[in-house]
Formats: C-alpha cells, sequence, structure tokens
C-alpha cells in the first residue's frame, strides 16, 4: 500500500479531532490540544512522517554545508526561477552611491553588512566575535531607551512602535559605514565563566558575557540606553511558521498560569506596516515582527540601509543628530519604484526567505535517540518547545499550505528567568521573555555554520549549555535535566542533534 500525502494526512488530523485548529482559544487554562497534533507518549518507533519536518516541503538532498539553502521540495519548477532570482538577490552585495552599478546602490551611509547572506551565513545561524579584531558581521546591538514623554509613551501604547530609539544612534549599533563617514561604533564582549555541577558529578562552564560599546562616533550613548545583542537566527522554515493559524498560537497561552504548571506564555502584539494595525508577531527573538515581508523590510533598511517599501528611508537607521549622514546621496531611483529595493525585489527577498527548506530528521529509529525523545517530553520541554502543527490552507505560499509541521516551538513570549534577560522591552515582551526558538535543523548547526554556538547571543558553546541557561518558566525543565543521570543526558542531546 502507498503511503498517503503528507497533505491527506494533515486532512486526516482535522477530521480526527483538529478541527480546533484555527477555532479559537479555549476560555480559561491551556490549549485543548488537536488529537492529530497532541504529543506522543510512543516512544518505541518514530511517529508518522516524523522524517519530514517541513511537510511535504522538507528537503531531501544530502547533508552538507548547503543543506539550509535549498528550496521546498513541492515547489513546481516555474516558481524555482523566483526563488533563484530571491537568492541573487539575498546574496547581493550592496555599494554606495552614486555608482555605475545603478541596481545595487544605496548602501548605508551606516550599516552593519552589505548583503542579507552576510549575516545570515549560509542561511544559518550567526555567532559572536572570536575576537575584538574580528568583525560582528552577524551579530549586532539593538538599541533603545525607555519613553520620555507621554507622546512616546502613548506610542508604545498604541502599539505603532515596540521600542523608543535611541535618540542618536537609532535602533541598532552600525560599526561600518561608507567612505567618508563614521561607524556608530564597536560592540566588545567580556566573558565570565559560571561552573555549574550537574547531578552525576559533571562540571559544566557557562560563559556571561558583558557588552560595552566604543569608538563611538556621534558623542555620548543616552544615559539610560537599553542594549540588547541579537545574533542572526537561521532561515529554514519561516514560510511555514508564517503559515500557522493565529489562534493555534493564541489558543497555547496562558499569561496568568491558570493551569499553576509554571508555564505561562504569551503573545507579542506588533505594529503590521502593511494592515495599519496591531497584529500577532512571531518573528524575530521577542516576536517582534508579523510577516517575512516586514521582518524583510526591515532588516534590509536598518543592516544595510536600504530603502524598500514600508520602510523609505534611504538613510537607513540614520538619526537626525546624524546630519551629514541624512544627507548623503543614495540610490533611490525611479525603475526601484522611487527606492533602492523595488517593491518586486523585496516581494523576491521574501519568497526566497519564505522557501527555505528544512532538512529531513536523521537518525530517527535510533534507540538512544528515541530514549532522548522521551526524555525531551517528560522533561517537561515540549510545555514550551510545542512539537507539531497543521498550517493553514490558505497560507501565503502554496508550498507551506496545509502540512503537517514539526517545528518545536510554540511562537509564544516566555519569562526565561534573570540569566538570559536583556532587561530591554520589546513591544508587549519584557525585558526577560523571549520567544520560544525553533529547533528544527539545529543538529545541523556545525555542519552548515561551523559552530555549536546558540542562543540569542551565541553564549551557549554547546547545546547543554544552551538547556544550562534555562531559568523562569524553564527553570523546573532545567532541574530535570541536570538531575538526569549521564546516560539519559547523552540521550536527551542525541534527541536533539536529530532534530
Amino acid at each position: 500500500m502507498k503511503h498517503p500525502s503528507v497533505a491527506l494526512v494533515a486532512l486526516l488530523l482535522i477530521a480526527g479531532g483538529a478541527a480546533a485548529v484555527g477555532a479559537g482559544p479555549p476560555p480559561a487554562g491551556k490549549a485543548r490540544i488537536p488529537a492529530g497534533v497532541a504529543p506522543t507518549d510512543d516512544f518505541t518507533r518514530p511517529e508518522a512522517f516524523e522524517p519530514l519536518p517541513g511537510g511535504a516541503a522538507t528537503s531531501k538532498k544530502p547533508v552538507n554545508g548547503d543543506a539550509f539553502s535549498h528550496s521546498s521540495a513541492n515547489m513546481s519548477f516555474e516558481r524555482e526561477l523566483d526563488f533563484k532570482i530571491g537568492n541573487g538577490l539575498f546574496r547581493r552585495l550592496w555599494v554606495s552611491a552614486p555608482s555605475s552599478t545603478t541596481s545595487a546602490d544605496g548602501l548605508g551611509p551606516l550599516f552593519n553588512a552589505r548583503s542579507c547572506q552576510r549575516c545570515h551565513l549560509k542561511d544559518g545561524r550567526g555567532h559572536p566575535p572570536a575576537s575584538a579584531e574580528d568583525s560582528a558581521v552577524s551579530m549586532f546591538l539593538r538599541l533603545s531607551i525607555a519613553p520620555q514623554d507621554a507622546e512616546q509613551r502613548a506610542l508604545l501604547a498604541s502599539g505603532r512602535a515596540g521600542v523608543i530609539p535611541e535618540p542618536t544612534y537609532g535602533g541598532q549599533l552600525q560599526d561600518l559605514a561608507i567612505k567618508g563617514h563614521k561607524a556608530e561604533g564597536k560592540m566588545r564582549i567580556a566573558y565570565e565563566e559560571v561552573p555549574v555541577t550537574l547531578a552525576d558529578g559533571t562540571e559544566v562552564s557557562l560563559r556571561r558575557p558583558t557588552y560595552t560599546i566604543t569608538d563611538l562616533g556621534y558623542g555620548p550613548l543616552h544615559p539610560d540606553v537599553l542594549t540588547s545583542p541579537r545574533v542572526a537566527p537561521p532561515m529554514i522554515g519561516l514560510g511555514l511558521l508564517e503559515a500557522v493559524y493565529d489562534a493555534d498560537i493564541e489558543s497555547r497561552t496562558d499569561p496568568d498560569d491558570a493551569d499553576g504548571d509554571g508555564i505561562s506564555g504569551r503573545v507579542n502584539l506588533v505594529w503590521d506596516d502593511v494592515k495599519q494595525e496591531v497584529v500577532l508577531g512571531r518573528f524575530g527573538w521577542k516576536a517582534g515582527q508579523p510577516t517575512l515581508l516586514q521582518q524583510s523590510s526591515h532588516a534590509i533598511n536598518g543592516d544595510i540601509g536600504i530603502s524598500a517599501p514600508t520602510m523609505p528611508a534611504p538613510s537607513g537607521d540614520c538619526t537626525a543628530a546624524q546630519a551629514d549622514c541624512l544627507k548623503a546621496p543614495n540610490g533611490n531611483s525611479k525603475q526601484h519604484d522611487g527606492l533602492e529595493a523595488s517593491a518586486e525585489m523585496l516581494e523576491l527577498i521574501t519568497f526566497y526567505s519564505r522557501n527555505l527548506a528544512v532538512p529531513a530528521r536523521r537518525d530517527l529509529d535510533d534507540p538512544q535517540v528515541l530514549a532522548g525523545k522521551r526524555v525531551f517530553y517528560e522533561s517537561g520541554c515540549i510545555g514550551c518547545h510545542r512539537p507539531k502543527y497543521v498550517t493553514r490552507r490558505d497560507s501565503l505560499g502554496e508550498e507551506q499550505s496545509f502540512q503537517l509541521i514539526w517545528p518545536y516551538s510554540d511562537l509564544l513570549l516566555h519569562d526565561m528567568g534573570e540569566g538570559l534577560a536583556d532587561h530591554r522591552p520589546e513591544g508587549q515582551a519584557s525585558g526577560q521573555e523571549w520567544r520560544t526558538a525553533p529547533l528544527w535543523g539545529i543538529g545541523l548547526t556545525e555542519t552548515v555554520n561551523g559552530h555549536t554556538q546558540f542562543l540569542h547571543d551565541g553564549r551557549a558553546r554547546n547545546l547543554l549549555e544552551a538547556i544550562l541557561w534555562h531559568g523562569g518558566e524553564a527553570e523546573a525543565a532545567k532541574q530535570e535535566v541536570v538531575a538526569l543521570p549521564t546516560e539519559k543526558r547523552e540521550a536527551l542531546l542525541s534527541f536533539l542533534r536529530s532534530l
């Protein structure tokens, strides 16, 4: 008998009890979990379709350094051309204006990278600089201040802004500049080693980072500046996350911990530039962006200094205190809708981002991996790292529509404790809250990016360190891991490496 398609399985799941998907949250407590996507309690073998974490869009190509750069496997031949053009734009090295390369000029004047690919290395995970001399190109500092007056407080309260930018340096520290302009400054990191002893006697050293800014190019920072380090996250599966029903995410919220399990996920409500209203956020380390199109537009403007739809400033993140930056030549042109990156260009970049495929799982039937899966579930990790969803039928991309997916995230904000706090609110996210990071593909980080540095600032040098930094709502699950015997802990890590 032939195996049914992933889409057919999704249909059967909904028919078998998943009608609650997209139907809105229950009146109190945790959500009713649809029967078809409920967590398993059978760890003797892999689940049906578990090898395909991205559903029919899962990449089945050989695992190598390009594992995060393949297109959705269910993409038609005709749409592959758009993917490849989007890839070219994603890799494009922008140059300063004016230039003979009129289709790619307008860089900066202040910027963090010359292309999208420079931050999202091989479409994967960025890392902290290895030394003071190393460029921080795949990591930067967000900047903001607390609201200073009634107008700024009203702006935040309305949801039209998530933060108030630092008045001189803007929303992020840009450590590069075009010729004739000064960079804003340099991010410096110092680490303190913090020893942790596990129940079996294993000693682990965690590194606690401290961030400073040197070589300021435009005078002092605001005395109450708030900073947050951000490593570029991997790009795989973003279109599938965009296709998850809002109500399916909202149904998992429990802000007052009504069920008493210690987990109280919340949504971040953010401004949608296109709809001109407050909607659910799901992208970024604090779920600060609602759509891939908006994420792309803000990134190309803030990180590279390129004007784009909804972000038309050709000077990027330059502020009123940076007069020369504001007066610099730009690459706006009629052929690009009066911008440096036209609506068509941005749509192609977004299409590429939406269709970067999740690689197929590996070693699912390995006894150690199955044992580790049991530990992951029974330790309570799935309280935030929700295993699976069925995506909506009417998603923006046909490749993402109606798929059974396994991202291992609830896409909600959780208080992760003082140890991971950046003390910088963003929208409705507090200074201790972070969106649950999807885990799919995490085991291929070293294969693709040559390192195993995790969390929002790359402080964790391996998966075990990343777990041990969990606190707050994840403290109980972390303590379960701390108490594990060696064999079970190694099994847990094997399971994570199989994702």
